[in-house]
């Protein structure tokens, strides 16, 4: 794996209305290494794919966001998407009329029905029974979850976030996501999982444990893990959560 950081926040400071959700935020991301940001619900760890990615409403922020270097700060997605960087959505998005090959080749650096079919392979979905379908409500969130990695995996980006990639799937689909996610990996890929599960904290190299849009904890996962455990890990922030209202 190559050394130095790839993606790197710094002092992020983002207001949702009047609401603070990302509080001077600082983190480093290697290359080649799969990073798990963990959390409660509402600490701010989607905002922070939402605002690496550039999506609407996240791009007024304070500090700066570097990739290989360079600040994205003002460029659109699309520019962010041409630097190698693509978002895997919680729940993906349907496309009326649109044929999974075509939904997969849409990004595809082979436009090919052969990369598409092995992309579907290693996501454990049938080519012969998916290529023609469309991605329309007829497929269910977890198919729409592996098609939407598929069509990632044809795009060879240097960075994919995926944020819950366990939901709405079930045990063999996340194991097929698994797979994928160390294909990534050996591919050379930087994946950074957005999560509140130990499951998926397991797959991770690293990880960064955030609450109220602070980084509370940065580590191996093991180091991490014990937040699973606890339900939190003692600290001394100002708005430390009620571990009752903490998901396991």
């Amino acid at each position: 794996m190559t050394t130095g950081v790839i993606l790197e926040t710094r002092d992020i400071l983002l207001y949702l209305g009047e609401k603070r959700i990302l509080d001077n935020l600082s983190l480093e991301f290697w290359p080649g290494h799969v990073h798990a940001v963990v959390g409660p619900n509402g600490a701010g760890k989607s905002t922070l794919a939402d605002t690496i990615m550039g999506l609407s409403g996240y791009t007024k922020f304070e500090g700066d966001i570097l990739f290989e270097g360079k600040s994205l700060k003002g460029l659109p997605i699309d520019e962010r998407a041409r630097k190698g960087i693509t978002l895997a959505w919680q729940e993906p998005a349907r496309y009326e009329g649109l044929t999974v090959e075509s939904f997969i080749n849409a990004g595809a650096k082979e436009k090919s029905r052969e990369a598409s079919s092995r992309a579907l392979d290693l996501v454990g979905l049938n080519p012969d029974e998916y290529l023609e379908r469309a991605v329309d409500r007829t497929l269910s969130g977890g198919e729409r979850k592996r098609i939407e990695l598929a069509s990632i995996l044809t795009m060879e980006p240097k960075l994919v976030m995926m944020d819950e990639p366990d939901s709405g799937i079930d045990v063999e689909a996340l194991e097929k996501i698994f797979d994928a996610i160390q294909f990534l990996k050996k591919k050379g890929t930087t994946v950074l999982l957005i999560t509140h599960s130990a499951t998926v904290l397991e797959k991770a190299d690293h990880a960064f444990l955030i609450c109220c849009g602070q980084l509370v904890k940065k580590g191996p996962v093991d180091k991490i893990m014990q937040y699973f455990g606890e339900k939190c890990i003692p600290c001394d922030h100002k708005n430390e959560p009620d571990p009752e209202q903490i998901n396991e």
